[in-house]
């Protein structure tokens, strides 16, 4: 029986199916929401040990989520809806330690690690809707006009 993939082994590169069980590694840094790694088998998790340099490291049995967690986007009206990411397809758009130094240096506070996935999936639906105007008027090139209706926004 085929199972639905739901990420890629961070070692072996097979597909982790939907409701299967996976491990991830017990040292913080390793199990962050941006670093995510997964590992089909201990055997795989085993691997990663060395070349993260962990002196003690255990493997955590995890269960993966039944459905696929999807971004939600917000299109245009009149427009198609923009694609669905799944987990995997969200990297960080933005430079943590920059948005960082700058909130510190403008308010003296203090950055959540997850302003950042927030932001980057903000970021994710503006450059949907400005490839929709450049599309719209027949380019192959987003330009800084395709952007303007941010000003709208405000």
């Amino acid at each position: 029986m085929e199972t639905t993939p739901w990420r890629k082994c961070n070692a072996c590169k097979k597909p982790i199916g939907l409701g299967s069980l996976y491990y991830v590694c017990s040292v913080s840094t390793c199990n962050g929401q941006r670093t995510g790694y997964a590992f089909c088998s201990v055997s795989c998790f085993d691997t990663h040990v060395p070349v993260a340099r962990h002196k003690d490291a255990a493997a955590i049995e995890m269960k993966a989520p039944l459905v696929q967690q999807v971004i939600r986007t917000v299109s245009k009206p009149g427009t198609s809806p923009a694609p669905r990411l799944s987990n995997e397809n969200r990297e960080a758009l933005i430079i943590a330690s920059r948005l960082k130094e700058y909130i510190s240096s403008q308010s003296d506070f203090n950055t959540s690690g997850g302003v950042i996935d927030v932001l980057s999936d903000h970021i994710r639906i503006l450059c949907e809707r400005a490839i929709d105007n450049a599309r719209a008027d027949g380019r192959k090139t987003v330009m800084e006009r395709d952007f303007q209706f941010i000003k709208t926004l405000k």
